[in-house]
């Protein structure tokens, strides 16, 4: 972990540098800037009075001008994804199991009708969500989201390869957060989507030549002006032609010209994250089918999508009161480019919502990389789709506990096997179901598991941890965990599933429960299931001495000096050592 964060302070301080020396440049362009505006009108002063001169001059001065804040905003957009980048390594540099509240936490993805999420913590505050993301777009975050919830359990070893992959991809992940922090929108990308699916164009045809016809007589005009050969109040009629032909249209230009003012910061920067994907070099299946995906014709998509943002960015020079009356009154402006803009919409608006989507999963892909990079350490699970083993975890930890203060463990279930866990209060049970179902969760996500190794047939999880009454719903605790349990029953009817269940009808008396928990560990044997259940209940324990597919392992507990102590660790048999009693008593309860 020492060696990430030294790569991590290493790309702050060359970031740092390069972020000087675009220092150094933005003043230039400023100082230059500001030496055309004095010569201009230096020179506007020196030629008072030759109207022709002037304008000469002005255009010139103007077009310079012009290329100089292009210049400077690129060198600025440069400068700020220089300091993206620099925040983003301070960021890593200060991640760690103790300090990650700063990453979003999901929370809005929190589902208790979800096979796991809401029993293993996957969502929330201090969850391995918030640990995990990274991503910088609302659909990125929701990819990821969906990625981990997802019990999608085909193509784990290209999920696995592709993550590899992203995870030596530093500067291609960096790059893309870098430029997708800076992705300023005023729409959602849905409803950009719509728009483009649902546009009406109102250009007709034949101002496809039109404008250019209108263009070449007007360089004529021009022309003849400045030779002297019609006066100026023809010229200013021509002028006066132009900008009443463009008017005709008027409304709806400045109807499109709205819409794409709110769209046109999202295709430039999406562009940018669309040519660092194709320039990408991958070599993971998954990777090289992404890249196919953002093709149109054997075309990068992004070259449209930089084509379409500088029709946009022509088309809004209109904006400018005195380039929009010259470029319409010589060259039919809005027209020509509203054409160019509408017919950028039907040749491509199928695409665009594949094109963005790939965006969203790189994003997500980015996290989990990340991820990978930062934890050097895991293990990925080694798959075997045809072994009867389903889940063997050596010195396996939870991801989100601090090293110094857990204990590793191994267990291993071959398929259609059961484990019964018992153990004293405080012992480690619940912690250690959720180990297991986020080794499941991360391992079919294709991610490294904190362990030294795994073996793993990978099987969908479902569980049944954490369950809660609902005053809303008028249903009870009790009702509440039979609705989960039957669901479990349904889910497992249809394909196989690893359960976890921690602590069963809890909403009823011992008796009755420990009855209720046999026969239902024994409906879930009869329909193969594989998986554990934590319990209090010893008597649950002698169903091991009716099969040979069931298990029972304990955390222990023990009393010395008065003083309660765990060793965390699993072993194989009956926990014998109770604590409640004990604790009620030490607490001046009882």
């Amino acid at each position: 972990m020492e060696n990430v964060k030294q790569i991590y302070q290493e790309r702050i301080t060359a970031f740092n540098k390069a972020k000087n020396k675009i220092q150094q440049q933005l003043l230039i362009f400023s100082l230059l800037r500001l030496s055309v505006f004095a010569i201009c009108v230096f020179l506007i002063f020196q030629f008072w009075g030759e109207a022709r001169s002037i304008g000469l001059i002005v255009v010139i001065s103007a077009l310079v001008f012009i290329m100089l804040i292009r210049f400077f905003a690129k060198a600025k957009y440069e400068k700020q994804k220089l300091e993206a980048l620099i925040q983003i390594n301070k960021t890593e540099q200060k991640t760690n199991l103790s300090n990650f509240g700063f990453y979003a936490n999901g929370e809005q993805y929190q589902d208790g009708l979800h096979e796991f999420s809401e029993d293993t913590d996957l969502f929330g505050e201090r969850s391995f969500f918030q640990y995990i993301n990274r991503t910088q777009l609302v659909e990125g975050e929701r990819n990821l989201a969906n990625q981990l919830k997802s019990n999608h359990i085909k193509a784990i070893l290209d999920k696995q390869e592709f993550v590899k992959e992203m995870a030596q991809k530093i500067d291609f992940r960096q790059e893309f957060a870098a430029h997708a922090q800076l992705l300023q929108t005023e729409e959602k990308i849905q409803t950009i989507i719509t728009w483009i699916n649902t546009y009406k164009t109102h250009v007709p045809k034949w101002m496809k030549w039109f404008p250019y016809v209108f263009s070449l007589a007007s360089l004529v005009v021009i022309f003849l002006f400045f030779t002297e050969i019609i006066q100026l109040t023809q010229f200013l009629l021509w002028i006066f032609i132009g900008l009443v032909i463009t008017g005709f249209y008027i409304k709806k230009s400045n109807a499109l010209s709205q819409a794409l003012g709110r769209v046109q910061a999202s295709f430039q920067q999406y562009a940018k994250l669309l040519q660092l994907i194709e320039d990408a070099e991958f070599t993971s299946k998954k990777g090289r089918a992404y890249q196919t995906q953002i093709k149109e014709d054997q075309q990068n998509f992004s070259v449209l999508l930089q084509q379409f943002s500088k029709q946009i960015d022509n088309f809004e020079q209109r904006n400018n009161m005195l380039l929009g009356l010259v470029f319409n009154g010589f060259f039919l402006w809005d027209l020509m480019q509203s054409y160019k803009i509408e017919q950028w919409i039907l040749a491509h608006r199928l695409k665009v919502e594949n094109v963005f989507n790939v965006i969203a999963d790189l994003d997500a892909w980015c996290s989990l990389g990340n991820f990978c990079f930062n934890h050097i350490d895991y293990v990925f699970p080694e798959i075997n789709t045809k072994a009867t083993t389903q889940l063997q975890v050596d010195k396996a930890i939870h991801p989100l506990l601090n090293t110094k203060i857990t204990v590793a463990n191994d267990i291993g279930l071959e398929a259609k096997n059961f484990v019964i866990l018992t153990g004293a209060n405080m012992a480690g049970k619940s912690t250690f179901l959720r180990t297991l179902a986020l080794q499941i969760i991360m391992a079919n996500t294709g991610l490294p598991v904190r362990a030294s190794k795994c073996i793993y047939r990978p099987i969908k999880l479902i569980t049944s941890m954490r369950t809660s009454d609902s005053l809303a719903d008028e249903s009870s605790y009790f009702y509440a965990e039979l609705t989960r349990l039957k669901q479990i029953v349904d889910t497992l009817q249809k394909e196989p599933y690893f359960v976890i269940l921690d602590e069963i009808l809890k909403g009823t008396n011992s008796k009755d429960k420990a009855i209720g928990a046999q026969k239902f560990v024994k409906r879930l044997w009869k329909e193969n299931a594989v998986g554990i259940i934590a319990t209090h209940d010893l008597s649950l324990c002698s169903l091991a001495d009716e099969s040979t597919n069931i298990e029972n392992y304990y955390f222990d507990a023990e009393i010395e000096n008065d003083e309660l102590h765990f060793d965390y660790t699993l072993k194989k048999g009956i926990c014998q050592n109770m604590n409640a009693s004990f604790l009620l008593e030490k607490m001046g309860l009882v």
